[in-house]
């Protein structure tokens, strides 16, 4: 393992019976940094997560957590890290402190230091002010907060977040950013399991694009994003009628790429801009007039949809393994 990696997998493996639910991952994840995971529901992440975790021993293949053996050293692997999974797992009649200081008791912490933790916990996540209330009158948000402050209690150096941010509304959502970012900064290795484009763009510092169990990408937010040409262009018509003619003569032009027609727009990645004048000439040419022409740096969801032929979010059933 190399020194740099605080997670490394090789040939990783998975299987239910009959099902590959993880099929061959090698990941590498540096420490000090968040390693997204990107994927839709049912591709495998979850699974990955209960493994390095050491819920679930792998079919094949060889992981280490920290430098430790998820297999051989799963004791000291747990030692290591911290989970928060895609659902709170907190005890709703408890109240906020207590389920901390419930965690440091369970961890070996003596009463006092378990009640300091918890404290220092609550205020730096910004729960002081209710940790004398039941989890159960906690708002989504502040749930997920606390479950990610239990998850730290025994101060991890490796932190896995399946889905942290499933359910939450905009505002809680980059709250929980800001913690993650915050913790990143403290020396905290994170792997973060998403299927949301924006959160892995946002989080990690490096992506592996997961599906039907099998790694199909990995580079960093840019490098993936130039796999389908470094920009995209949009071009949405003044008459939506007019759509499918824009994207008639977009495919013509662009050749091997095909374009995404939707939401009124056609979308296609662009390797080389001097073809701007020229499509735009022909759009002129045409008689179609333009609400929008841009070209901008391509996303993640564009780069999903060129890898796997469908939208992260598509799979909306998840997998019987994974759950």
């Amino acid at each position: 393992m190399s020194h740099d990696n605080a997670i490394e997998t090789e040939g990783l493996t998975k299987n239910f019976g009959d099902l590959i639910a993880v099929d061959r991952v090698d990941l590498n994840a540096r420490a000090g940094t968040v390693l997204g995971v990107l994927g839709p529901n049912g591709a495998g992440k979850t699974t990955i997560v209960r493994m390095l975790a050491t819920l679930s021993e792998p079919t094949a293949g060889t992981a280490r957590v920290g430098g430790f053996d998820i297999v051989r050293d799963a004791p000291h692997v747990r030692t290591l890290i911290g989970l928060t999974g895609q659902f709170a797992g907190v005890d709703e009649l408890l109240t906020g402190e207590e389920n901390l200081r419930f965690i440091g008791r369970l961890l070996g912490m003596p009463t006092r230091d378990a009640k300091a933790r918890a404290r220092e916990l609550l205020a730096e996540f910004n729960l002081s002010d209710a940790a004398d209330k039941a989890a159960k009158a906690y708002s989504g948000g502040m749930r997920r907060r606390l479950d990610l402050a239990a998850s730290l209690v025994g101060r991890p150096r490796i932190l896995f977040l399946d889905e942290p941010t499933t359910g939450l509304d905009p505002r809680a959502r980059g709250e929980l950013w800001g913690l993650v970012r915050s913790l990143v900064a403290d020396g905290t290795t994170v792997l973060l399991t998403t299927q949301y484009l924006e959160e892995a763009d946002q989080l990690a510092d490096d992506i592996a694009v997961i599906d039907h169990g099998t790694v199909i990408a990995t580079g960093t937010p840019t490098q993936l994003k130039a796999k389908i040409g470094g920009q995209t262009l949009r071009i949405q018509p003044e008459d939506p009628a007019q759509l499918e003619a824009v994207g008639a003569l977009v495919a013509e032009r662009f050749g091997d790429l095909e374009p995404l027609v939707e939401a009124g727009a056609v979308t296609v990645g662009v390797n080389d801009d001097a073809i701007m004048p020229v499509l735009a000439a022909d759009l002129r040419e045409r008689g179609i007039g333009l609400t929008e022409f841009h070209l901008g740096l391509s996303s993640l969801d564009e780069v999903f949809l060129t890898l796997t032929g469908h939208r992260a979010e598509d799979n909306e059933t998840e997998s019987e393994t994974d759950r």
